[in-house]
């Protein structure tokens, strides 16, 4: 008991003496809040975009592409292939006994980004009424469906976050041709909401696909087993297919994200030992300031130990000072701001940062490692300090 009320008169001490440190205990809280903000602004970039793509995932759904394709824009079907799969075992039918199935095309279109003018890739998806019905959550918000056999496209509601001239009404050219934009499209928040749609048959003519697809997206029978269709594709040397569920495809797709998560990491790893530095030399200015009041304490019966805990938690309390701001900054500033990236199928992909709990917890920890790692030394330190300075 004597011990903690050693410790808490040293804590106390030093809270009062910070005043006298302001700048370089300001520039140690400051250097942690922007290790703690530039690490959650990755995680939360990861952490979103991830969530992105599992939203646009159903184990209810299988999608079947070529054998050895990466995603969707690197898969070639043909009609054959899709006549076959659509008599497979396994797939779920309407009531009068069509296998509930959706061939889709999927090519690349230019789009200009908003925020820094530039040309960019996007996805245009030739379905039918077929792939809607596929996909849960698909609601038009404004304008109407597109009509078969004619260059009309709906625009998701993240293309109209990020990219310019998709506006309601707008006709825009593609090559040589000119679609017009007749309905904007929400999913939810999913991937799909970074694509435009439209009719599958127009796609095939004006993009000159003759009568081929790039993918084919399937209702279960049972939801997550694609084992009865994987056996019957493997039965047929027509169809060199790779069949997995929709939840799967895209978490696969989601490693395209990884990058810039590792990137984050050394980027805040290199900063957090900036951030180091700066602490360790906050404390041992702290100490060597304080040199006389602590051994005096020493010389009238306080312990070292009690010395060693007062000087180590003045450290951690500067740098969770620290990561405390860091995570409000980027909870301000970020959280819910919606940005676009590169996906593995070489197009935008529109999303929203997501600083959920879990990276705050991390972010705090970040700030404790600093705190602790910065005040030890110069808490060993002041232990050490003989009394003798205390009479000089």
């Amino acid at each position: 008991m004597r011990l903690l009320s050693q410790t808490w008169v040293v804590i106390i001490m030093n809270i009062r003496s910070l005043p006298a440190r302001f700048s370089m205990s300001l520039a140690t809280i400051f250097a942690v809040a922007a290790v703690v903000g530039v690490l959650l602004f990755f995680l939360a970039m990861g952490n979103g975009f991830r969530a992105t793509l599992e939203g646009a995932g159903s184990d209810a759904v299988a999608v079947v592409t070529r054998e050895g394709s990466q995603s969707e824009i690197n898969s070639v079907l043909g009609r054959d292939q899709v006549n076959l799969i659509a008599n497979a075992p396994g797939i779920a039918r309407d009531d009068a006994g069509n296998p509930l199935i959706s061939a889709e095309l999927y090519v690349i279109v230019d789009g200009i980004k908003e925020s820094t003018k530039t040309k960019v890739n996007l996805p245009l998806r030739g379905l039918s009424q077929a792939g809607f019905d596929l996909r849960d959550n698909v609601k038009i918000t404004d304008g109407r469906m597109f009509s078969p056999g004619r260059n009309e496209i709906i625009v998701g509601k993240g293309v109209l976050k990020e990219f310019g001239g998709f506006s309601l009404g707008k006709k825009i050219t593609f090559g040589k041709t000119t679609w017009e934009v007749v309905g904007i499209f929400t999913t939810g928040g999913s991937a799909f909401e970074s694509e435009l749609w439209a009719d599958a048959r127009s796609v095939q003519d004006q993009f000159r696909r003759g009568n081929s697809f790039q993918t084919m997206r399937l209702r279960l029978e049972t939801p997550g087993d694609v084992s009865a269709l994987q056996a019957y594709a493997k039965t047929d040397p027509r169809l060199n297919v790779k069949i997995e569920t929709e939840a799967n495809y895209f978490s696969t797709q989601g490693d395209a994200i990884k990058g810039y998560v590792i990137f984050g990491w050394g980027v805040s790893i290199i900063m957090g030992l900036g951030a180091l530095a700066g602490a360790l030399n906050t404390m041992y200015t702290s100490v060597a300031s304080r040199a006389r009041e602590i051994a005096t304490l020493r010389a009238i019966g306080f312990s070292n130990v009690s010395a060693f805990m007062g000087t180590l938690v003045e450290g951690i309390l500067l740098s969770l000072l620290g990561g405390v701001l860091g995570i409000v900054a980027t909870y301000l500033f970020i959280d819910g701001n919606s940005a676009a990236t590169i996906g593995a199928s070489f197009t935008q992909v529109v999303f929203t940062f997501t600083l959920s709990p879990d990276l705050m917890v991390q972010g705090g920890w970040i700030a404790l490692a600093i705190g602790v790692l910065g005040g030890f030394f110069p808490a060993f330190r002041a232990a050490r300090l003989p009394v003798v300075i205390a009479f000089e």
